[in-house]
């Protein structure tokens, strides 16, 4: 099983559990960030269940019908996660205008204390773990998970400190400002998440490190005379690169595919948790003003 399967079933069962204990004490003190924080994990749950299906569907083979493979639904399901987070902080938001407008105060603040710091620590768990499987597979799903919960860890922090503030205050109102600031947060996180997936899906180029990168590969090679048309983009776990290279007119075809080949392998090697569909065509002359014309690249 891949590292991106087992993070989102480690994220589904923990956003499960949280949910369920965070519910039940969230009704029963009327904390109303600590009911966010439930409404908050029960998303996660549905979330992270849909995620693991996208994460199934990414890493499925390309086949007739789809000829690149499925990469495209880890836009789509950052995108549905952004959207998600979103209604989420909009209805801490609007809980905590209704609460704070109508004095609804917080019982059994120590029960809610104690779900609260559970839930602080068992996220944290799961962050250091989506973030590690982030860096080493670079997937847009989990990236996104990994974002999600963090907007949790903080927010759980958050919602641990105003507890504390209650009760030795008596001030409950701190629990729906402090709601309110953790809404606006979480909305500010979630337009990054949606912008991410709409890139994603409208075909956004590698980031510009890795670009420079492959220009820097192209123009080292010796026999290269130049390139032009260089495109790239990047679908699930494949990054895709089309290029043109200028290479000597009466070049044998041999020779041409050797060093075809010698850049593919230089590219391949920037990153070697990435499958690289990469696409070269030899060119015997710069014809990328004609190709233009044609709106080819």
């Amino acid at each position: 099983m891949s590292l991106p399967r087992i993070a989102t079933i480690a994220s589904s069962s923990v956003a499960f559990i949280l949910a369920i204990a965070k519910v039940i004490v969230g009704f029963l003190t009327g904390s109303v960030a600590v009911i966010a924080s439930a409404a908050d994990s029960i998303l996660d749950m549905f979330v992270s269940i849909f995620n693991m299906i996208a994460v199934r569907v990414s890493e499925s083979k390309a086949d007739h019908m789809f000829n690149y493979g499925k990469g495209k639904i880890e836009g789509i399901a950052a995108l549905f996660e952004g959207l998600l987070i979103i209604a989420s902080a909009i209805f801490i938001f609007y809980t905590a205008i209704d609460r704070l407008i109508n004095h609804k105060e917080i019982a059994q603040i120590d029960l809610a204390f104690y779900v609260m710091v559970f839930s602080l620590i068992v996220t944290f768990g799961l962050v250091l773990f989506l973030n590690f499987v982030a860096k080493k597979t670079n997937s847009l799903v989990i990236k996104s998970d990994a974002l999600h919960y963090k907007t949790d860890l903080i927010s759980n922090g958050a919602i641990v400190i105003v507890l504390v503030l209650v009760k030795f205050t008596g001030w409950y109102q701190i629990d729906f400002i402090i709601s309110i600031l953790i809404a606006i947060y979480i909305f500010k996180e979630a337009t990054e998440l949606v912008k991410d997936g709409f890139l994603n899906l409208m075909d956004v180029s590698l980031d510009f490190k890795t670009v420079e990168s492959i220009k820097d590969i192209i123009k080292k090679e010796p026999l290269v005379l130049d390139y032009h048309c260089l495109r790239t983009r990047q679908s699930g776990h494949r990054n895709f690169v089309d290029v043109h290279l200028v290479l000597t007119p009466d070049m044998k075809l041999k020779l041409a595919h050797s060093i075809i080949e010698k850049v593919e392998e230089k590219i391949r090697a920037l990153d070697t948790t990435k499958t690289w569909i990469i696409n070269i065509h030899a060119d015997p002359y710069d014809d990328s003003n004609i190709n233009k014309m044609q709106e080819e690249c």
